[in-house]
């Protein structure tokens, strides 16, 4: 007696968002941390998550990465610590110096860049003004290059139009680099309006990885029923992803770390999904999230590219192969 066939899977496209998952900056903290774990052997410390996801840390740990909140748990070592890629407030960098640490920084040089123009404002005598969410790593290191209320965090344009500048003062605006290109949009329209000589960059400090995400939702999602994005919930520019494709009207737009956070029921009678992920996901999520719908669906798979990335930024100079 033959067995009864199985039913048959429903249909389902993915639309797979390109670019997606690791930029230059995210693929460089990662490869500062396993070359100097290479270079000098475990363990190495790591203040804070080096990037925004679980999955990266937690395969980092196993082959002997130290991950810390404060540098205070770090002992009196020769092993090096790592600062993240979102950055550090520069007394941490300067505790680290009297304790004779040895240190290798893995921030993004995206994030170097808005601290370099940070210090340039305020040495220029201006009071900067820097568009972010608070608490944020990267707005902690930014506000952290410069004395203490010499720079002043807005979140929303309600904060910029409640803004009082200090007296006699010009103003300069430097942003988060994850931020949507839309809400910084907005933002500094805000700003430019309220303060029309006030100085800033000649582009948003939007990082190109963000900017090219975002640009590939904005094609996908006016076409799928639904949007998953793989990312950490506290990944901004993931965050941003998922917000894009709700403000264009996916039904269904989810944030996800792995496969067994999806909720199935959600994805009832849909036929058509979009597929992405934030800057700090790796590759091999994005593979785990597409065999996942392919044992309930008779899935097809095809890539919409916006934009091809080539950006890369090199090793800390100590870690270069010259430096050996």
């Amino acid at each position: 007696m033959t067995e009864p066939a199985a039913p048959a899977k429903p249909p389902l496209q993915i639309l797979l968002c390109s670019p997606r998952g690791f930029c230059a900056g995210v693929t460089r903290a990662i490869d500062v941390v396993e070359t100097a774990l290479k270079r000098f052997g475990p363990p190495v410390y790591v203040r804070h998550e080096i990037v925004h996801n679980r999955f990266v840390v937690e395969s980092l740990k196993a082959k002997g990465a130290v991950f810390v909140k404060e540098l205070d748990e770090v002992p009196d070592t020769a092993a090096p610590v790592i600062f993240s890629a979102h950055g550090v407030p520069k007394t941490v960098s300067e505790a680290a110096a009297s304790r004779k640490l040895t240190t290798l920084d893995a921030t993004c040089p995206l994030v170097t860049k808005v601290h370099r123009e940070a210090e340039i404002h305020f040495k220029r005598g201006r009071h900067v003004i820097l568009v972010g969410h608070a608490g944020h790593p990267e707005v902690v290191g930014t506000m952290g290059q410069l004395p203490d209320g010499a720079v002043t965090l807005v979140e929303t344009v309600d904060d910029i139009e409640a803004f009082e500048p200090p007296a006699g003062k010009e103003l300069a605006f430097v942003t988060q680099t994850t931020l949507s290109v839309d809400d910084t949009r907005d933002a500094i329209a805000t700003l430019k309006r309220r303060f029309p000589a006030i100085s800033g960059p000649h582009i948003e400090d939007i990082c190109y990885a963000t900017t090219n995400r975002q640009e590939a939702v904005k094609q996908v999602a006016p076409q799928v029923e639904a949007m998953v994005v793989v990312g950490a919930p506290n990944s901004s520019n993931s965050q941003r992803l998922r917000e894009a494709a709700e403000r264009l009207g996916c039904k269904v737009a989810v944030l996800v770390q792995r496969a067994s956070d999806l909720d199935w029921s959600r994805f009832e009678g849909v036929s058509r999904i979009g597929l992405t992920a934030g800057a700090s996901a790796p590759d091999v999520l994005i593979e785990e999230i597409m065999e996942a719908f392919a044992e309930r669906f008779a899935i097809t798979v095809e890539t919409v590219t916006t934009v091809k990335e080539d950006m890369f930024f090199p090793l800390p100079r100590e870690l270069r192969p010259d430096a050996a």
